[in-house]
C-alpha cells in the first residue's frame, strides 16, 4: 500500500529521497503557495519521518487526491 504525507518545504532537507518515491527536491509537487509538498512511500514509514517537526497524514490515495483538489494545491482554472 502506498502512503502519503504533506510536509513543510522548510524541512525538505530532512527527507531521505532513497526512502520515498519522489526523486529529489526539484521533482516534488508543491502547494500553490510553494510552502508544502507531498511525499509518498510503499511499505513501512521511512525513518526520517520521525525527525520532521510537523507533517500531516498519513493519507490513503483517495484522501490525498481529495486534498490535491483543494485551492491550496490546485490553481483555479481561469474560464474566460
Amino acid at each position: 500500500m502506498i502512503t502519503y504525507i504533506t510536509i513543510n518545504m522548510s524541512e525538505i532537507a530532512l527527507v531521505d529521497f532513497n526512502q520515498v518515491m519522489e526523486t529529489s527536491e526539484e521533482t516534488v509537487r508543491l502547494s500553490v503557495d510553494g510552502l508544502q509538498t507531498v511525499l509518498k512511500w510503499e511499505g513501512d514509514e521511512p525513518e526520517f519521518v520521525s525527525t520532521l517537526s510537523l507533517y500531516e497524514g498519513p493519507y490513503t490515495h483517495e484522501e490525498i487526491l481529495a486534498i490535491m483538489a483543494t485551492p491550496e494545491w490546485t490553481e483555479p482554472i481561469d474560464e474566460e
